[in-house]
């Protein structure tokens, strides 16, 4: 018994005394504010939480941490480094304080990363999958020297069969290629740019969402589609199945709690409807989610089975008795009112510090009153989805910006109104590929209603085309084409942008057949000393010297809005939810240490936004 708690005493110190060198090997870069987040972050077990809350298996393994690094010539860059700089805390970009490195990289040089790792003996007793839930921009990975797979995309998860690259042994090398131009390239990037300024913010290069393995059999689901029918009381499933083989049925199972409320099983490659009967309907006021099976069946027995959810709602349009379109939910008005979130940190950029701090936002939003989030231009981990759907958010998706340096159309008799600008095939082709994979990824989060392919004209192209082709691929939301941008009779939407104050389009445009919502508007900016990216030139679209004279302006704004929803307006966005880098027109400051104006004062105006009589249908 002494020997055994001798033996356990050491190991503790060992492990207590790795964990303590892993610590004192890792700090923040640089001297820009953080969040208090910032020193909960624990490099030997950053972001620990399950990455992939709508596709769930038990046999998983976190890999996130800290990596070797290296910074070389893109000229080099066929050649793995043979010297590494130093240390980087992955998830977090390279240019971030929490990367513990705090470098540019730019288009003329690649990012490497190395890691060695030993597989859990229960994943390696299975095929191993490597998990990325995103790195920014073009990558490719290696495994023991051998290249298992690039990827080409800054905002969309993927993955690499590694098992066949694994060797005997315990230790396992993982080494990562990446490439990122910034605004030196046709990709989305969203916000970034390599001279920040305005409203261009830090670039984000490299890995930024978990690295992960996970354990799964030889015939495994890689991907399920969820789409709920409130009308006919029904939900479609489907699940993409690697390795099948002949008569594999999938099962699928919905639950209310644990009470099954409907279960099929179907031929492998089939879709699945599952009738809902008496569904509890999905609202922001009251976000009820039902659990999802879905497994392979092989000669009655399960071959693999993953745990999702889903929910029972609808997001449509219809006329109102004054022929106006608007924007239903489950078959009703409900007027549409939130931040633009643009998800950035002053200490992780792209990436929230922890768990907690990805919350926080979306929790402060909803208890100023808010029922809705524009999520701009920036896609969030699958995480910040999932707190949005348990907690009754409904999110706005914009497809990240990229290719601002796409030329104008020139053609004569062509009206800026509905312009577009030209794009070269590779810019097209990656555009559609991204956006395909946002969409795909993104769709069994019933917390999102609207997809937004362009903002602003920036580097908006063939509008009719691209809305009509995003609306094939999603039938089941609204389709918002250009937010602030070009207007064309196209997609459900027409959206206008008006700062400061609250305005909206015309409602006879394109002969009122969209449906009228402010895409953003106010911009009212407070700087807080103590609390600002720098001391001065920080900017907001209409600034003011104290909360109350803030709120007084922004109470105002709200007794128009009143206005404006009566005539014809069903959404608006306000902007923003937090200070960003130099701008100050958020509700909160960069590093959340500080909310600008009370949220009861908050929720109070927002109130009366909601009031069914505003609006009557036919």
């Amino acid at each position: 018994m002494i020997k055994k708690n001798v033996f356990l005493a050491v190991v503790f110190l060992f492990q207590f005394g790795f964990t303590k060198a892993q610590q004192t090997n890792w700090q923040p870069a640089g001297n820009k504010i953080r969040t208090e987040w910032a020193s909960k972050v624990n490099p030997a077990n950053p972001l620990p939480e399950y990455p992939r809350p709508q596709m769930v298996r038990e046999n998983w393994h976190n890999l996130n941490g800290l990596w070797d690094y290296a910074l070389q010539p893109k000229s080099q860059e066929a050649t793995k480094p043979a010297t590494f700089n130093g240390k980087i805390l992955v998830p977090f970009a390279i240019e971030s304080a929490l990367s513990g490195v705090g470098k540019t990289v730019g288009k003329d040089s690649v990012l490497w990363y190395r890691k060695t790792i030993t597989v859990p003996s229960k994943i390696r007793k299975q095929n191993v999958l490597l998990h990325f839930g995103a790195v920014d921009w073009l990558t490719e990975v290696f495994v023991n020297g051998k290249s298992v797979g690039t990827h080409q995309g800054g905002y969309d998860p993927f993955f690499f069969d590694i098992t066949a690259a694994l060797k005997s042994g315990n230790q396992q090398e993982i080494a990562v290629r990446v490439w990122d131009p910034t605004d030196g390239g046709p990709q989305p990037r969203g916000k970034q740019v390599k001279k920040p300024e305005g409203i261009w913010y830090t670039p984000v290069t490299g890995i930024w969402q978990t690295v992960w393995l996970e354990g799964v059999p030889k015939t495994y689901i890689t991907a399920t589609k969820q789409t709920p029918d409130i009308d006919k009381q029904a939900l479609l499933v489907s699940a993409q199945v690697q390795n099948a083989q002949a008569g594999d049925k999938i099962k699928i199972s919905a639950w209310d709690g644990k009470k099954k409320v409907a279960e099929e099983e179907v031929a492998s490659g089939a879709e699945a409807t599952l009738n809902v009967a008496n569904a509890k309907l999905w609202t922001p006021e009251t976000p009820f989610l039902y659990d999802l099976r879905v497994a392979i069946v092989r000669k009655g027995k399960t071959v693999d089975e993953v745990k999702s959810y889903f929910a029972m709602r609808k997001i449509s349009m219809a006329t109102d008795a004054n022929g106006t379109q608007r924007m239903l939910l489950n078959n009703k008005f409900v007027f549409q009112y939130g931040p633009l979130d643009q998800g950035w940190w002053p200490d992780g950029l792209y990436t929230a510090p922890t768990d907690e701090a990805l919350v926080y936002d979306i929790q402060k939003t909803k208890e100023m009153g808010f029922n809705m989030i524009r999520k701009h231009v920036k896609v969030e981990p699958a995480r910040w989805y999932n707190y949005c759907d348990k907690m009754g958010v409904l999110v706005w998706q914009d497809m990240p910006s990229g290719d601002l340096g796409a030329r104008w159309v020139t053609q004569p008799g062509i009206e800026m109104l509905n312009a577009d600008m030209t794009r070269t095939p590779e810019s097209e082709k990656i555009y559609r590929q991204e956006w395909t994979e946002i969409m795909q990824d993104l769709h069994n989060f019933p917390s999102i209603v609207v997809w937004v392919p362009f903002n602003e004209a920036w580097g908006q192209f063939k509008t009719v085309e691209i809305t009509n082709w995003t609306m094939q691929k999603d039938p089941s939301r609204l389709i918002n084409s250009a937010s602030g941008g070009n207007f064309h009779p196209v997609g459900h939407i027409i959206d206008l942008h008006n700062y400061p104050a609250p305005a909206m389009p015309r409602a006879d445009l394109f002969g009122a057949k969209q449906v009228i919502v402010l895409g953003e508007f106010g911009g009212l900016g407070l700087p807080l000393t103590g609390h600002t990216w720098q001391q001065k030139d920080n900017w907001g679209y209409q600034s003011f010297k104290n909360a109350e004279e803030l709120f007084a302006r922004y109470s105002k704004f709200m007794d128009t809005m009143t206005e404006l929803i009566k005539v014809g307006l069903s959404a608006a966005v306000y902007t923003q939810t937090t200070d960003v880098e130099v701008e100050t027109n958020g509700l909160m400051t960069y590093d959340r240490k500080v909310i600008k104006v009370p949220m009861t004062q908050l929720k109070q105006v927002h109130t009366k936004l909601y009031d069914s009589g505003l609006v009557n249908l036919k």
